[in-house]
């Protein structure tokens, strides 16, 4: 149990670069990249749970932006139905994506590698022909709660009402989606997603329920996607059908690949790569979808020289660099003794 709180030198530095951004980054940033920024927050959050499903059970999920609409969806029909206060609604958004999540075990208990792919995509196109169908809620009556005409947004929570403070808001539950989990990757799931990781058939002689973990893991991959598009919603207001297409599901786990699925920094990556390039690319006159070209040379980076990502290159020559201090020391000390 010890273990579960110890930091590690990676962790301390995912932990000081948000504490950074939390001061600094609202400080710095004009309006226009403020609202990038929380859209980047937002979703870092869903690529943590897609490189969480990656990294520990080899699992290719492509429905997590579906899966951000469902969670958008909850919290604005929580919102315009009961008015609930924001932090409720994301907590109760974020657990019933959650369930859905959970809905995608069945076929992961049966199917795995392209089948598994294949199916989750086909689960996000009918998500987003659902969302197109029948809109997100925008204070009408009835179940889908679609009005015809001007509509009141949805008011962001008392304490983080500026872009500023949410901002630093949507920073604070990234963090917290990141230390769930690292909780979990120091505890007894964490051990049973290795060993079903590395072989099913091993996991299910060692004791391990194999469905139970699998549905855990599904199940935290939702939460977080269900919190990043509540946290979308909160930002925006209002949601249409066409922030959760189908194919940037695809987009998504393939920029936690470019990123780094083993590390919290790939998430950050991926999400800086999908949201603040494009705006950057914007600002310099040049056309975004310049942005396509530059993931997919990212991508084929990753596959052919760097498995684990951009992020595994930045550890590695941090990593390199602390080695060499000590292997001098120890050089020194053994020139020492000689002597």
């Amino acid at each position: 149990m010890t273990g579960l709180f110890r930091v590690t030198p990676s962790g301390a530095a995912g932990l000081g670069l948000a504490a950074l951004a939390f001061v600094f980054l609202p400080m710095l940033a004009g309006q226009l990249w403020l609202s990038v920024f929380i859209s980047t927050g937002c979703f870092v959050l869903a690529l943590a749970g897609v490189s969480f499903m990656y990294a520990r059970l080899g699992m290719v999920s492509l429905t997590q932006v579906g899966l951000m609409g469902v969670g958008g969806w909850v919290m604005l029909r929580l919102h315009y139905a009961f008015g609930l206060p924001f932090e409720v609604n994301l907590i109760l958004a974020a657990l019933v994506t959650m369930a859905f999540g959970w809905l995608l075990t069945l076929p992961a208990l049966r199917m795995r590698g392209l089948y598994l792919a294949l199916v989750t995509l086909m689960a996000a196109a009918g998500i987003e022909i659902v969302f197109a169908t029948y809109q997100f809620p925008n204070g009408g009556e009835g179940f889908w709660g679609v009005a015809i005409g001007s509509t009141t947004p949805m008011p962001r929570p008392v304490l983080a009402v500026s872009q500023e403070a949410y901002l630093r808001y949507v920073i604070l539950c990234a963090v917290l989606g990141f230390l769930l989990i690292e909780a979990h990757r120091r505890l007894a799931p964490g051990r049973a997603w290795a060993l079903i990781r590395r072989s099913e058939a091993a996991a299910m002689a060692a004791g391990v329920n194999v469905t139970l973990y699998k549905t855990w893991a599904f199940g935290i991959s939702g939460l977080l996607a269900g919190a990043a598009g509540a946290l979308l919603a909160g930002s925006l207001g209002l949601l249409d059908d066409g922030t959760f297409r189908a194919g940037e599901s695809v987009m998504l786990f393939a920029l936690a690949v470019v990123g780094g699925s083993r590390y919290w920094l790939g998430a950050v990556i991926g999400a800086a790569l999908y949201r603040i390039l494009p705006a950057l690319l914007n600002n310099w006159g040049v056309d975004a979808d310049l942005s396509f070209v530059i993931f997919g040379a990212g991508l084929l980076h990753a596959v052919i020289t760097a498995p684990d990502g951009i992020a595994g290159q930045v550890m590695g020559l941090f990593g390199s660099l602390r080695r060499k201090p000590a292997a001098t020391a120890e050089q020194e000390v053994g020139d020492v003794r000689r002597i």
